[in-house]
């Protein structure tokens, strides 16, 4: 059985940032607060947790919160909504931002084009922290596709400009028929690709292997959208593909007649755990 690991997998640039703010922020000895988990992995999750780390689920609980003035809070990798900024400074606490430079990027675009005129249409999942924080930064009502079919189904007013963004973690090629649907309606549009460089290239670099393997795995959560999207693609090309949140998933019981088993995880896996599944396939099987 050969193992091979996509050529790109794990922490991406700004997971990385915003996991190593943390770890710095805790050097201060303060009480250390993310608001919501500061990436998508119960891994990474339960050992800042371990450390003292709280996470706020969501501006309810933050509103319900009197921590000590002391307190430090980072803001997810995600980022957040303009308005939550608006009630951590009225809690009077200190606040990192940790937010990824390209979800930054977006919020800058959208509160730019909407102030401006423009009707924002988001590609992406409506319930992620992501798509959440991005609609929090436009000024008026916006649009979200969740896949196709919503832009197929998608009747524009010709009266409208529009501006159409995406989650940074989306499928290229879905997010490439959207736009050639879109176009083909014939109305005034300004397209800004805004699916970050490491998730493309991961997706890329999954399909590469997939297209080769016997068996695919996926590291990363459940709850970690570009991960669900790479086992998708994997999907799509290897038959026995299987999605694995730690070492120990029995899933890893399955690739017995294997030859070439292919290795991707999500950009908010870390690079232990990832050693740590491969160290396990090589331990059943050799």
């Amino acid at each position: 059985m050969e193992i091979r690991l996509a050529d790109h997998a794990g922490f991406c640039f700004g997971v990385e940032r915003a996991v190593g703010t943390v770890y710095e922020e805790l050097k201060s000895g303060k009480q250390i607060y993310t608001y919501g988990p500061i990436v998508h992995n119960e891994e990474v999750v339960r050992e800042l947790e371990e450390r003292g780390v709280k996470v706020i689920a969501d501006e309810e609980e933050l509103k319900g919160l009197w921590p000590d003035k002391d307190s430090v809070v980072v803001i997810r990798a995600h980022g957040i909504p303009e308005n939550t900024y608006t009630v951590l400074e009225e809690k009077g606490l200190k606040i990192v931002d940790a937010t990824c430079p390209f979800v930054k990027k977006i919020h800058r675009e959208v509160r730019k084009r909407s102030s401006e005129g423009d009707k924002i249409i988001i590609v992406g999942d409506p319930g992620h922290p992501e798509v959440i924080g991005i609609k929090g930064w436009i000024v008026g009502d916006c649009i979200v596709f969740r896949d196709v079919s919503d832009a197929e189904k998608f009747v524009p007013d010709k009266g409208v400009k529009y501006t159409l963004v995406s989650q940074t973690t989306f499928q290229s090629k879905k997010f490439k028929e959207i736009i050639e649907i879109l176009e083909k309606k014939e109305y005034n549009i300004n397209v800004v690709n805004t699916i970050c460089n490491a998730t493309d290239e991961r997706q890329r670099s999954a399909e590469a292997l997939a297209k080769e393997a016997d068996a695919m795995i996926v590291i990363g959560s459940a709850g970690s959208s570009n991960t669900r999207k790479l086992y998708e693609i994997c999907g799509n090309f290897c038959e026995n593909t299987y999605y694995v949140q730690t070492p120990d998933d029995p899933v890893l019981d399955k690739l017995g007649t294997a030859k070439l088993v292919g290795i991707t995880a999500g950009a908010s896996t870390p690079q232990k755990l990832i050693e740590e599944v491969q160290n396990n396939v090589r331990g059943t099987y050799f």
